[in-house]
């Protein structure tokens, strides 16, 4: 079976799944848009495109190409909503970049569309495809932490800065996700506090936070402290999941040692407690492109036309609920909002 596809948006994301979707034998790239000629033409010189692939600058040009079955979706996330249920209407699979929408109702609506149409809608969470985030999830289930306490996970670095959405939505859906994944549960209630330093406007509707800190709370009593900026020049992507036993890091910069467990405990000698059993393990992890494994993964969703087991629209749609109730906590000045 040929797949057929079609990928929109080029940017700088866009052009790393071009060159996966490119890899795969299974896959023929059918058309690629992209509002801006420069950055098609880009790619032209870079892969050297037979004349079968269609450029073009707009998606009304290419919707209804003949034996197009696929769409790969690296818009701006205001324009998912409407361009993800086309494609479905049409008949088309589809992977989105995260998020899926900004809003969870049309997230639902589109998880429904996906259903009737027995067609299959994955949501690009990245990061659920890493093989360290694939290896901590068995350091969790093995129980080697012993009894879970907290969490906390930083994400920093001088941009991208985006103009669709804030930084929570740009970085913390990443943390988010892992938590959520590790935990095998999600928030029942979440707050923020956030900072606006860079795109400041006299239109409060929709600010751009440069700083969101996060607070989950989980219900088994797990709390998550996640701290988000693009306008920090110490770059860090570092996660950390704290138990009576130990900690599990995740340290996506450390090339020796990405996924780590830092054990140890107190032994209880009268008032004072002393460490002990201290110990530091790293655990192997393959050397895997991550996007490479989402883009495989989604050719076999459509090949076998089954739900992915990984990163499906409903595991999208939480995400988008989760930050949808954050935003309206920063909007109330922090307040803690509940969830369902």
């Amino acid at each position: 079976m040929t797949i057929n596809i079609a990928i929109l948006g080029a940017g700088r994301w866009g052009v790393h799944l071009v060159r996966n979707f490119l890899a795969l034998p299974q896959v023929r790239l059918t058309a690629v848009v992209d509002p801006n000629i420069d950055r098609l033409e880009d790619l032209q010189r870079r892969h050297q495109f037979d004349d079968t692939v269609v450029l073009a600058t707009q998606w009304s040009e290419v919707r209804q190409l003949p034996e197009l079955n696929a769409v790969v979706i690296a818009t701006p996330a205001s324009t998912h909503y409407e361009l993800v249920a086309d494609a479905l209407n049409l008949g088309y699979h589809v992977l989105a970049e995260k998020p899926l929408t900004l809003n969870p109702q049309e997230s639902v609506e589109l998880c429904h569309l996906a259903e009737q149409q027995q067609r299959q809608l994955v949501v690009d969470q990245t990061y659920l495809f890493h093989p360290a985030v694939a290896e901590g999830k068995k350091v969790m289930e093995q129980g080697v932490l012993g009894d879970l306490r907290y969490g906390y996970a930083t994400r920093t670095n001088l941009g991208p800065v985006r103009q669709d959405v804030d930084a929570m939505w740009d970085l913390a859906i990443h943390d988010i996700a892992i938590f959520n994944n590790w935990l095998s549960e999600t928030p029942s209630q979440v707050q923020a506090n956030g900072k606006l330093w860079l795109q400041t406007t006299e239109s409060t509707e929709n600010p751009l936070y440069d700083l969101v800190w996060l607070t989950l709370n989980y219900p088994s009593g797990f709390q998550a402290f996640i701290h988000v900026s693009w306008s920090n020049p110490d770059k860090q992507r570092r996660l950390g999941v704290v138990g009576s036993q130990g900690t599990l890091i995740f340290d996506e910069l450390s090339v020796e040692s990405p996924l780590s467990i830092h054990k140890g405990n107190f032994a209880v000698i009268g008032n004072k407690f002393n460490p002990e059993n201290l110990q530091f393990e790293v655990v192997n992890v393959p050397k895997i492109e991550p996007l490479k494994q989402v883009c495989e993964h989604f050719v076999t969703c459509v090949e076998r036309n089954q739900p992915s087991f990984v990163s499906s629209s409903w595991v999208g749609t939480k995400l988008v609920e989760i930050l949808y109730a954050l935003t309206q906590s920063l909007q109330q000045g922090g307040q803690p909002i509940k969830l369902n």
